[in-house]
């Protein structure tokens, strides 16, 4: 029973040297976004790694964090400087017209606000999964983020699942910040990783319908979506697995 339980292949010794790449990888998300305009980069790294965890692929954290990070650089930071972009404006937007700053009449600044919310919306939805498809596929940037809006809408309920998980992540940071210290510093301790790996399970589940079975190296181009779908595989095209 010793030897079992003490055998590097049991479960428990596998979950347990998940979680000290999880905190590892924060160390090194956290390292890599201190310039700020990296953080696109780091985050690509991030789920690169834990897309891989969660598919029990072993190998190296530290080597496959900077080989994402080095070959998802220029991509990645494109990325995260529009979305960094279009956040803050759609965020201002947002503010201005939930809080009556524009001095326009109640309706016409309900309408706006349900609109700049609406957007919002669809910008949460497109931030959530165009690090993770940068990270899983190669693709042009423009494709990237055309990717991560129909992917998204297409599986909506996971994408809400997403969502959903990264909020109660956060609000247990925030709740146990001051009500139950040691939960946040737990947390804080595995931080952005955290997230990203209970999302991979889901983005997987995801990304798996749309790399064919005998394709399991991911080397290949890979089709976006089926053959019923042409209408919005002329619009996406195709992806290549990495």
């Amino acid at each position: 029973m010793l030897q079992g339980f003490f055998n590097y292949d049991n479960p428990v010794w596998r979950f347990i040297g998940k979680l000290g790449d999880l905190i590892l990888l924060n160390i090194l998300w956290i390292v890599c976004s201190i310039p700020v305009f990296t953080i696109g980069a780091s985050t690509t790294a991030v789920y690169y790694v834990t897309l891989k965890l969660v598919r029990d692929e072993g190998d190296s954290t530290i080597r496959s964090f900077f080989h994402s990070f080095k070959g998802n650089f220029r991509q990645a930071t494109a990325i995260w400087m529009i979305l960094l972009v279009s956040g803050i404006v759609l965020g201002i937007d947002f503010w201005f017209f939930a809080t009556g700053q524009m001095g326009l009449g109640s309706v016409l600044s309900v309408v706006l606000t349900a609109v700049s919310g609406g957007m919002f919306l669809i910008y949460l939805f497109i931030a959530s999964y165009a690090f993770p498809l940068q990270a899983r596929f190669y693709n042009p940037v423009k494709r990237t983020l055309l990717n991560a809006f129909f992917m998204s809408a297409r599986h909506l309920l996971q994408t809400l699942g997403i969502l959903a998980a990264d909020a109660a992540i956060v609000a247990a940071s925030y709740f146990g910040l001051f009500y139950l210290p040691q939960m946040s510093v737990l947390l804080m301790l595995f931080g952005m990783p955290l997230l990203a790996f209970v999302n991979s399970y889901i983005f997987n589940s995801v990304f798996k319908r749309y790399i064919p079975e005998e394709n399991e190296e991911h080397t290949d181009g890979t089709p976006m979506l089926g053959e019923e779908d042409e209408a919005m595989k002329q619009a996406i095209e195709s992806l290549k697995g990495r």
